[in-house]
Parts: C-alpha cells; structure tokens; sequence
C-alpha cells in the first residue's frame, strides 16, 4: 500500500480509513476549539487569565486515564460502537460549555469533554480491524496523521468562524459539537468493525488488560500507576499558582490515589483467575512489548507536545524574530505531523524488521535533539531551521513506527495498548512541560534527547521483532479461535 492508494475510493479499507481518520479529525477539532477563542471568551465572560488557564489544563486533565479506559471499551464492543459512543457523549459537554452561564458550569463541562481526546485510541483500533499486517504501518501512520490536524483547522477555522460567520463564540463551539454528532450517527450506520462477514476475538473485561504471567501482572500494575499519577502533577501546577486552595489540592490527591487503587484492584481482579487457570503458550505475550512501545511514545508524541508549545518562542528569543515568523518556524512538527507520520509507518512497512525501523527512528529523535540543545543566535538561522526539521522528521516518524508494532503485541487487546501507549504519549507531554519550567532551552532539548537515548537502549534489548508482522493475516492464538467459535464480534 502506498500514497496512490489513498484515491483509490472504490477500495472498502481505503473508505474505512477514510471515515476513520475524519471521525478522528472531528474529535480533535472539538477538543481544540476554545484555545483559538480564548481572548474572545475572556472578553465576553469576563474571566480572568488565571481562570482561562484553569479551563485549558481541565481540558487535557482526563485525557490520559480515558484513553486506556476507552482501549478497553474497544476490545470488548468494538471500535464502532465505542467511536459513535465517545462523539455522542462528548457532544453534550460541548454544547453545555458553549452555553453555560457560570464558571463551575464551564469548568466541569470542559473537564469531561477532556476525554473527547480519547478519539485517536479509537481510530487505532478501527483501522487496524481494516488492514493486513504488511499495511498496519502506513494505514495507522495516515489515519493517525490527518486526524492530528484537527488541532490545527480548529485554530486556524474557530475565530473565523465565531467573529465572521456565526458572529458568536458560543453558537462556533456549540457547532463543533453538533457536527460530531450527527457524524456518529453517520459512523454508526456508514461503517463496520472490519470488513464484513469477518469476525474478531474480543477481550475477557472492559476494566483491564489481560496478561499473561504473574511477573508481567507486577509491570502492568507499575505501568498503570503513572496513568493516573501524572494528574498528581497537574495539581501541583495549579495549586503552585494559587488557582486553587491547598485543602482543595489534597481533596483532588486523595481522588487520584483512590481512581490509582481502583485500577489495580480492577488488574489483580481480572487477571488472577486467568492466571491461575493457566494461559496457553500460543496465547502468551510479554508484557515489556507494551512497556517498550509506552516509552517510545513517550519521547515522540509526549516530546512533539511539549517542544510545540515552546518553540515559538524559542525562535523568537534566539533570533530575534516577529511573532508572526516564530510562529511559522515553531509549526514544522505540527505542519508535518500527517506525511512523516505516514513516512514512519511506510518505512515500518517496508524494512526488513518493523523493530530495526523503530530504532532508527529512535536514533534520529535522540540525535535531533542533541542538534537543537546546541542551536544559539550565531547560528545560520536556515542551518538551525534544518536542524528543527529533520528533528521533526523523526519525532513525528517515530510516532508511525511506535503504532506500526501495537496491532502486534496481541490480536484481541490492540485497543488496550493502543490506550496504554496514547496515554503515555501525554504522560510524557506532562513532565516534560513540568521540567521546563526548571530549565534552560538547551537544557530542554538535552533532557529530551538524553531521555530518547534511554528508551533507544530499553528498546534495543527488551523490544522484539513481532511474529507474522509481514504476513496476509494477524496471529490468532487457541484462545483467539475459541472465542471467535463462540461468538466473536
């Protein structure tokens, strides 16, 4: 499968993708549609900074736990059902915020249309249903690339929209919401979980991943804990800045280490019985394949977050620039999220191991940001332009490759570490967003790529090469064909 093939409309899979991947773009275009309205929203409601600030970190606080929570949902009812579930549900929160009348109102509405980002989980799942495993790269790598952009339109479409068109940044939000609606019911009717007449085993629970050995119980459970205790930091933020009380900081601490305590007491629940009934070896997976995919997520998408958010600045201060212009240098990783997303998931398609792929992308990520700690004002700005590219190359590219090995780890719980590695992907984001507040540009850069280095080495000795990664058709183990047999979605 190649670039072509993406007109090629006659094709099932390829309208499957594309119905997919605008599900996808719709869901991140709500999720981003207040940022771009900010001044327009303080102005007409009267809130200040501080608050606004409050309602952007609401808007990503649940994004990570949801994302593994909606994984699960996918392996168990589907990723139709689940997708339909997710914009239909997100819809109302947006439309409550678009219209609420009080501060409370528009923090908890934002604070659960915060799981709308959860969408990208879904897309994984939906296409990987779709594709053979010899496409699993580029198909997710597109899908994945063009639904990012949503981001991008919302913030280049929603002033428009509300200032021009619509003359009201209310009646612009609440129009997002209206048409992902309306496009579940579209999704709901317009499309199948796989080709038809095919069936697909589906996971044991919705409240946790399977595993498969006791010891890989313990690293589930140390894997999960950061999912839900990166929202520690979060309150930390706002608690430092005075956006909330400290009685009310240790109410929302105690809320996470219990939500902590719930997820694995639901794992131990789960997998217990599962284990100790004994699990066949042709069923057995390892469970350091979805650490080292968690890690790998971590330093692209989590550093392609947080670098997106800096770099405008970083071009303005180095050299000097308008905003207008570092603006335009700081969107390289965004402007080429969609081909060098494809490009990674293409190279993972066709080089000889997906593993050797993923490592040299990780090579360039850890190199890329060695190059950027070293930039100054003496630099050529177009050498320190090229640097940024190819940098963005990579990060983005390591992001397909990351994707390009998920559908492998195990058949029936692909939405499962397709959850696990997405919320990581903002895990990451988070603490390195926290850590710049402590350094220096270089030094930002530096840790990046020092970190990139460390899951290039836990990659290169724990990661393995997927069996039947290039084959027509996805492994299916005894316990796979004994659900399927016994009614398989």
């Amino acid at each position: 499968m190649g670039w072509m093939d993406l007109f090629a409309f006659g094709r099932q899979e390829i309208m499957a993708l594309h119905k997919t991947w605008i599900a996808f773009f719709i869901t991140f275009y709500v999720w981003f549609n207040m940022a771009p309205l900010a001044s327009t929203i303080m102005k007409d409601t009267g809130l200040t900074l501080d608050q606004l600030k409050i309602l952007a970190i609401c808007n990503v606080a649940l994004t990570v736990p949801m994302r593994v929570v909606v994984g699960m949902l996918c392996d168990r009812i589907g990723p139709r059902r689940t997708f339909c579930i997710v914009m239909w549900a997100m819809a109302f929160p947006c439309m409550y915020f678009a219209f609420a009348s009080t501060y409370t109102e528009m923090l908890i509405s934002r604070l659960i249309l915060s799981a709308v980002g959860t969408g990208f989980v879904v897309g994984i799942a939906m296409t990987s249903l779709w594709f053979k495993p010899r496409d699993a790269g580029f198909s997710q790598g597109v899908e994945a690339g063009l639904g990012n952009w949503g981001s991008s339109l919302a913030a280049i479409t929603m002033p428009f929209l509300a200032l021009t068109v619509l003359d009201s940044w209310r009646w612009a939000i609440a129009s997002s919401g209206i048409v992902m609606f309306l496009y579940g019911v579209y999704y709901w009717f317009g499309i199948t979980d796989g080709p038809k007449g095919t069936t697909r085993p589906v996971s044991r629970k919705a409240q946790a991943i399977e595993v498969s050995t006791w010891g890989d119980l313990i690293l589930a459970i140390i894997w999960t804990i950061p999912i839900w205790g990166v929202l520690s930091l979060l309150v930390r933020m706002v608690t430092s800045k005075g956006y909330i009380t400290t009685d009310m900081s240790y109410l929302l601490y105690a809320v996470i280490a219990i939500m902590v305590v719930y997820q694995v007491f639901n794992l131990v629940k789960v997998n217990v019985p599962i284990l100790k009934k004994g699990v066949p070896e042709d069923d057995k997976y390892r469970f350091t394949q979805v650490g080292t995919l968690n890690a790998s997520y971590v330093v692209t998408f989590g550093a392609e977050l947080a670098v997106i958010s800096m770099l405008p600045m970083f071009f303005q201060k180095t050299f000097e620039m308008t905003p207008v212009m570092a603006g335009l240098f700081g969107s390289m990783f965004a402007v080429l999220n969609f081909f060098s997303r494809a490009l990674g998931g293409y190279v993972s398609d066709r080089t000889p191991t997906r593993k050797l792929a993923h490592l040299i992308y990780l090579a360039g990520v850890t190199g890329g940001f060695i190059l950027m700690s070293m930039i100054t004002s003496q630099w050529p700005l177009f050498l320190a332009v090229l640097v940024v590219f190819i940098c963005a190359m990579f990060v983005t590219g390591g992001c397909g490759t990351t994707f390009a090995l998920i559908p492998f780890v195990k058949r029936r719980i692909t939405g499962n570490v397709a959850g696990y590695a997405g919320a990581y992907g903002n895990v990451g984001a988070v603490v390195y967003t926290s850590a710049y507040v402590t350094l220096t540009d270089s030094q930002f850069f530096l840790m990046i790529g020092a970190s990139a280095a460390a899951v290039f080495l836990f990659c290169l000795f724990f990661l393995k090469e997927p069996a039947g990664a290039f084959a027509k058709e996805y492994h299916l183990s005894s316990v796979d064909r004994e659900m399927m047999a016994g009614g398989g979605h």
